[in-house]
């Protein structure tokens, strides 16, 4: 039988799931299917509406060979796993003569812990046992909460937290859900056959599509241990949040509750003098935290030093110790042993890693309102990681609406560990990749403006930008409401939420963190006078296409804080290399944040709106320049009363088309 051609296969994918089929798409499934073929790496520009799912999916499912799919939002995994696939199977079933299985696969602690549930919660305080379903009284959040979990535990064929809805707190989750450091093992474990984390597991391993979440691979990639099965081709969708996913896996962290904790849970179970000797290292410890400020620590000081050795030894003795004494007094001792054990491991591992203090890593203390003082290791940078754990033994596709930044891919290249594209390296000595654009179904010159208020003052951090207001107060009049506001801090969305409800009360402003982000995004979409407040999740998470949101503003540039401990060691490396620090991270920091913010505004071929950047210095910095050329290619303008005219025709003829 000859074998079925790409486009055809596409054609066929594209009818069953209703949709167009696009130049884009499908210059992005050849250039798939070429990266596939010869084993190279891709990185694809991929703009809103180009349908990138099908244009991966297609050429992956026809090369016969399994494939990992890493997304970064669980609204991307849902519609891979609940639409896209089972059409695009469906449909290239009579084509492809066969039908590829494909399985979600998420960390352990996604899924509902059945020995937790039915055995109890090991409790740090109490002998025995802590039943969370007696101990949570019924009326109360956690209490509705469990029982909840208790009844869909009967109904749930996955255990999958997210098919739960309406969700329940991360509270309540934790008591019915194991870390896989606290994991009995499906051997030894009383519920090991019903396992719902360890069916995923088997389902992934038969499914030639496995579709799992950034924080997964990162931890595949990192610990040595495979989670995932073994596969052929790796597809990092949403690619754009890989690093900082990764580096949020790599990051260690120690605060004195969590000493404490560990102290707790291995004192039935450990020698009483090697219990008392974690003990006074977790003081130790918390003496010196107490006196923490926050920032980077360029050397360890010597009182912390100290505080981190002690618990690196007492810790070591203590898993000694738990891993060679039994108490049958304790109920579930194996439970209780392994949640200890697991609480104490990660205790060491942060502090010897602290202590061996590599070069390659950044200490920082933070200090939390609620939570107090906490310190914290990360990796000075992921790309060496990224470039021998990710692009060795397969072929990588990378594909987002916002890879391209400054006109090119060498600074996310970069951060991925790549030399910069057509760079002639050394056999085996750099991975072999190229980048392409696919462009946009959209006509962005014709259905956006991008206007930049270069009359307003340079914005001075935390400074009062009364200016700023005046302006965001006119532009929200213009367009009748419809307004997504992206702000570089909550402190910033908040000052603006609370001055506009009184400026201009006529238009609600919904504010993140009133309310849970969905609901949120709900009521925004559902009200065209309607304005959405907020902060990071929101430059990235929102997709409302139609009238509702037709002005996307930016306060300012979302450059990373100066006393970002992570942000500025990786700045001052780069410049002790001999590179532009500044452009090299903060200002491609800012260029990704802002790609993401403006491709807010055209989500469908009928959008039409303003991206305001209300921030002066777009218009007149040398950077400037560059930020521009990462974002669509909108109409550009800075003239206030060329915006306010446009923004009121098209709040009219919004009006006119109810």
């Amino acid at each position: 039988m000859t074998k079925p051609s790409l486009p055809d296969l596409l054609h066929a994918a594209v009818d069953a799931v209703g949709g167009t089929e696009r130049p884009g798409q499908v210059t992005m499934a050849e250039a798939v299917a070429e990266a596939v073929d010869d084993g190279s790496h891709l990185l694809v520009q991929a703009g809103t509406g180009t349908g990138k799912s099908l244009g991966y999916l297609v050429p992956a499912l026809a090369q016969g060979e399994r494939v990992v799919v890493a997304t970064a939002t669980l609204a991307l995994q849902r519609q891979l796993v609940e639409r896209d696939l089972p059409r695009t199977v469906d449909a290239l079933h009579p084509l492809l003569r066969r039908r590829p299985e494909f399985a979600m696969l998420k960390g352990r602690s996604n899924y509902l812990c059945l020995h937790r549930l039915h055995e109890g919660m090991p409790q740090d305080e109490e002998e025995g046992l802590f039943d969370q379903f007696e101990a949570a009284a019924p009326t109360s959040k956690l209490g509705q909460d469990l029982l909840r979990l208790r009844d869909w535990s009967g109904e749930t064929e996955n255990g999958d937290r997210d098919d739960l809805t309406p969700g329940v707190s991360d509270r309540a989750w934790a008591q019915v859900s194991v870390s896989s450091r606290e994991c009995l093992g499906a051997s030894r474990c009383a519920y090991g056959a019903e396992c719902f984390a360890e069916m995923a597991r088997e389902r992934a391993k038969l499914a030639e599509v496995v579709v799992t979440n950034h924080a997964l691979l990162a931890i595949d990639a990192i610990e040595g241990a495979p989670v995932l099965p073994p596969h052929e081709v790796l597809i990092v969708d949403e690619a754009h949040e890989l690093v900082s996913r990764v580096t949020g896996v790599a990051t260690g962290e120690l605060t004195p509750g969590q000493v404490n904790r560990a102290v707790r849970r291995c004192a039935k179970l450990a020698d009483e003098k090697v219990a008392d000797q974690l003990q006074t290292a977790a003081e130790g410890f918390e003496r010196v935290m107490e006196l923490a400020l926050p920032g980077r620590l360029e050397e360890v000081p010597e009182d912390l030093g100290y505080a981190l050795m002690a618990l690196r030894d007492a810790a070591r003795n203590v898993i000694v110790a738990l891993g060679s004494t039994r108490d049958k007094s304790v109920q579930d001792e194996d439970a209780v042993r392994k949640q200890a054990i697991a609480s104490v491991e990660t205790v060491h591992a942060v502090a010897e890693r602290i202590t061996l203090g590599s070069e390659y890593d950044v200490v920082w203390y933070e200090r939390h309102d609620r939570f107090g003082a906490s310190l914290r290791v990360a990796p000075l940078s992921v790309s060496g990681l990224l470039r021998e754990k990710l692009f060795a033994e397969r072929s990588v596709v990378l594909t987002s609406a916002t890879l391209k930044l400054g006109g090119d891919f060498n600074g996310v290249g970069a951060s991925l560990g790549l030399a910069p594209e057509g760079t002639a390296t050394a056999e085996g000595d750099q991975p072999v990749w190229k980048g392409i654009d696919v462009g946009s179904p959209f006509d962005y010159p014709k259905q956006g403006i991008l206007y930049v208020a270069k009359h307003l003052a340079r914005p001075a951090r935390d400074g009062d930008r009364a200016d700023m207001l005046e302006e965001l107060t006119d532009l929200i009049q213009s367009a009748g409401g419809r307004t997504l506001g992206l702000f570089s801090s909550m402190r910033a969305a908040q000052n603006a939420a609370e001055e506009l409800r009184s400026r201009i009360p006529e238009y609600p402003i919904l504010l993140q963190g009133e309310e849970t982000l969905g609901e949120l995004i709900k009521n925004f979409a559902a009200d065209p006078r309607t304005c959405l407040f907020g902060t990071l999740s929101l430059w990235q998470g929102v997709d409302v296409p139609g009238p509702s949101c037709q002005l996307v503003v930016m306060d300012k540039i979302p450059f990373p804080r100066p006393d970002d401990p992570l942000m500025s060691a990786r700045q001052k490396a780069v410049e002790e290399a001999g590179g532009n620090g500044f452009m090299a991270v903060a200002a491609t920091h800012a260029a990704l944040l802002m790609a993401q913010g403006a491709g807010r505004l055209v989500r469908a071929s009928g959008d039409r709106g303003v991206v305001a950047v209300l921030d002066s210095r777009l218009a007149t910095a040398r950077y400037g320049s560059y930020l521009k050329s990462s974002l669509p290619e909108f109409w550009y303008t800075t003239d206030r009363n060329q915006v306010r005219r446009s923004l009121a025709a098209i709040d009219a003829a919004a009006d006119d088309a109810k």
